[in-house]
């Protein structure tokens, strides 16, 4: 009897800790690093399932006359422990030296800390497809984001 209760607790904490690790219902935080002139981002994360999300960010500049939109749906894969990595696809719109629609990916790391906290670090390209954006442009970023 004993060693069923112990089997039945190690795997009830054993559950317990695979569903702490899963990806948080939202995320809202601060991307640094950006591009287009736009500097930082307020970033948004949605999820949509066991291992995808939805992306959303917004960087404003020169008092909020120029803005950069960017939407990107996400595939997320643990690494271990509490480390995931991620790669997405999506778009946006931008308006520093005119107005331009760009396609954009991303690849990044993330860091899913015990407490509600995410701290990740990824490369963006982005390639004009309209407007006043011309060939392909890049960055890297950190961004710290609360998850609830």
């Amino acid at each position: 009897m004993k060693k069923l209760f112990l089997t039945i607790t190690l795997l009830f904490i054993s559950f317990l800790t695979l569903n702490a690790q899963e990806i948080a219902d939202n995320a809202i935080g601060l991307r640094f690093g950006g591009g287009n002139g736009t500097g930082g981002e307020i970033s948004y994360q949605k999820n949509l399932g066991n291992n995808n999300r939805l992306e959303i960010d917004l960087g404003l500049a020169n008092e909020f006359a120029n803005f950069k939109a960017t939407g990107l749906y996400e595939w997320v894969w643990k690494l271990e422990r509490n480390f995931n990595w991620y790669a997405g696809a999506g778009g946006g719109i931008v308006s520093v030296n005119g107005t331009g629609i760009y396609a954009a990916g991303v690849a990044g790391i993330e860091y899913n800390f015990n407490e509600p906290i995410l701290l990740s670090l990824d490369y963006r390209p982005e390639i004009g497809i309209a407007g006043g954006l011309n060939g392909l442009s890049s960055g890297v970023a950190l961004a710290i984001k609360y998850q609830f």
